[in-house]
């Protein structure tokens, strides 16, 4: 070997061409490390207040469920006030003729004594009140209000407080004074069983199966009702089953008939085209309703 000459050998090579190598490869190695950290704390982040978001949401939700149903019993201690007694048949008394058979129960229930309440100091805390009503085995035992719409009482309470747990109230195309074909009462259905919450009931079989469930009472400044009930069921939101007015008698009973089949009980009711309907609808969950109806089988004028 000539001592001009110099010579690498390929581990020398190696060694070289590392010691040499651009550093920006691991340099920008390093930033994607440090960019791909960056990205995974922001989503956590924001995971994080997401979820902190949702339990505030829930929490104040919580809070004001409870409180609507504190006030809602304040409320219940005010209807207090309103006298109510039950009355007997007088010359005012007019029982709706049917042609139920004789063991039907009809017979039975239109010898019960009525409701009477004297509505005039819960009048004086909202003018709006405009009856009573009592359903059989559930907790419903409410003044009923009514307006110029459907919605103010959704979240006004009996003395017109705000409340989201509403209040019993009339359709507002229903007269206050005498009874239409289809008379409707809505309320929510609370968890508590408060308002219409113990609506429920009428779907178990055991609330069926006491047939002194099966009547209402109602009372107002006019006259004291007894309804026989004649249809439950639960259903997907639909409004078939609040129309109010109709062309003719045959259309009327087309539709109370429709109301019959879709009930989860046979109550035996023989339906007229006379008969004048009394409906309560509230919320079963978000997408469906439950329902009653009754149909109207003694009166008596105050």
């Amino acid at each position: 070997m000539n001592n001009d000459e110099f010579y690498l050998s390929d581990e020398d090579l190696k060694l070289l061409k590392k010691e040499f190598e651009p550093r920006s490869n691991k340099n920008h190695d390093k930033k994607k490390k440090r960019k791909r950290l960056k990205v995974k704390n922001l989503m956590l982040l924001i995971i994080f207040l997401v979820l902190l978001i949702v339990f505030i949401i829930s929490i104040i939700k919580v809070i004001s469920w409870h409180n609507d149903s504190k006030e809602t019993k304040k409320q219940e201690e005010i209807i207090k006030k309103a006298e109510t007694k039950e009355v007997t048949d007088n010359d005012q008394t007019e029982v709706i003729a049917s042609d139920e058979d004789e063991d039907n129960p009809y017979w039975d229930y239109i010898k019960m004594n009525l409701m009477d309440v004297d509505l005039n100091e819960l009048k004086k805390i909202n003018s709006d009140v405009t009856g009573w009503i009592s359903v059989n085995g559930t907790n419903i035992n409410y003044p009923f209000v009514q307006t110029s719409d459907n919605k103010y009482y959704l979240k006004h309470s009996l003395d017109k407080s705000y409340n989201e747990a509403g209040w019993v109230f009339l359709d507002y195309r229903n007269s206050k004074s005498s009874y239409d074909k289809n008379n409707i009462l809505y309320a929510h259905g609370r968890v508590d069983t408060t308002m219409f919450g113990s609506l429920k009931n009428i779907l178990k079989s055991n609330w069926y199966e006491n047939k002194n469930n099966h009547v209402i009472k109602t009372s107002n400044e006019y006259e004291n009702s007894l309804w026989q009930v004649f249809s439950v069921y639960k259903i997907n939101t639909t409004s078939d089953y609040l129309q109010t007015k109709f062309n003719t008698d045959e259309e009327f009973l087309s539709f109370a008939n429709m109301l019959k089949e879709r009930s989860y009980y046979d109550f035996k009711v023989t339906l007229q085209k006379t008969d004048k309907i009394l409906t309560l609808s509230t919320c079963y969950n978000s997408k469906q309703r439950v329902v009653m109806h009754a149909k109207l089988i003694k009166t008596q004028k105050k």
